[in-house]
């Protein structure tokens, strides 16, 4: 049987097993077997090493995204750019993927608009928000805003001025989110706040949620969060993250087999998926 699984700390229930057996099931591969790996920082020496050799590949999420890196054999062009992974394929060497960005744009896409057409306001600063960052200056956002708790500024400062190494000249800046201004073209939570089973809470204050005219929350979990609720409260278009979630583990798969799928087939695993999120939660 096949082997592949999600690492993460902590996972909590998660819709990656259901994404990736619809995925399976439509590239006929029946034998393959898709688990939940916890696996805590102090950990992950020890455990990596076995699952590189364990399994034919796995996913990546918080806190492991960057702390990953080293015990790699090598890195994809998305994995270098974004400094944050997502996808490993295993075997006679291990190599580190980020197919996180071909959800976001995808998302982005869905979402009506273009990481170019104006300023972009991010919400945290981790594996996820290093990408769609980075990303964001790639595809020509004038302007790009960090907002952070106060105990992530110095890690917020450190990823701007790494990404002025690669972009030189890029307007950036970094705040804390209390004390967010101005107005913003797209608002990206890329933190885990409202999150299920947290899922009252929210990243910004109502007020500051009217300062983007998009609003993309990265959660899929709860269906809508109450970010979007907000937004879409005060007439913003907003979506949260579950076709993020499907596109990234399609490109997953066809990095770890060569398979392909249709436009149509993930549109329905995206809506099975917002489904089994409203009925299980």
């Amino acid at each position: 049987m096949e082997q592949y699984a999600l690492i993460g700390y902590p996972l909590g229930h998660t819709m990656s097993p259901f994404i990736h057996q619809k995925l399976f099931a439509l590239s006929g591969r029946v034998e393959a077997d898709y688990a939940t790996v916890e696996i805590s920082p102090e950990q992950l020496p020890e455990k990596i090493p076995l699952m590189l050799h364990q399994y034919r590949g796995f996913n990546v999420t918080i806190p492991h995204k960057v702390n990953i890196i080293p015990f790699l054999d090598g890195l994809d062009e998305t994995a270098n750019r974004y400094g944050a992974v997502n996808v490993v394929k295993c075997g006679t060497s291990s190599r580190g993927y980020n197919t996180d960005v071909i959800g976001f744009l995808r998302s982005i896409e869905m979402l009506g608009t273009t990481l170019s057409a104006g300023s972009v306001l991010i919400l945290g600063c981790g594996g996820v928000g290093r990408m769609m960052a980075a990303e964001s200056l790639y595809q020509g956002a004038p302007s790009l805003t960090f907002a952070v708790r106060e105990a992530d500024l110095s890690a917020a400062e450190a990823l701007k001025e790494e990404l002025l190494q690669k972009q030189p000249g890029a307007d950036i800046s970094v705040t804390t989110l209390g004390k967010i201004t101005g107005e913003y073209h797209l608002m990206i939570n890329a933190t885990p706040v409202g999150m299920y089973p947290q899922a009252d809470a929210c990243p910004v204050s109502e007020e500051d949620i009217q300062r983007g005219s998009f609003v993309f929350d990265a959660i899929y979990n709860p269906e809508e969060t109450t970010l979007v609720r907000l937004a879409r409260k005060h007439g913003r278009k907003a979506m949260t993250g579950a076709a993020m979630l499907v596109w990234q583990a399609a490109a997953a798969q066809e990095i770890w087999n060569g398979v392909s799928f249709q436009k149509e087939d993930i549109a329905e695993i995206i809506r099975q998926t917002q489904d089994a999120v409203k009925t299980q939660f």
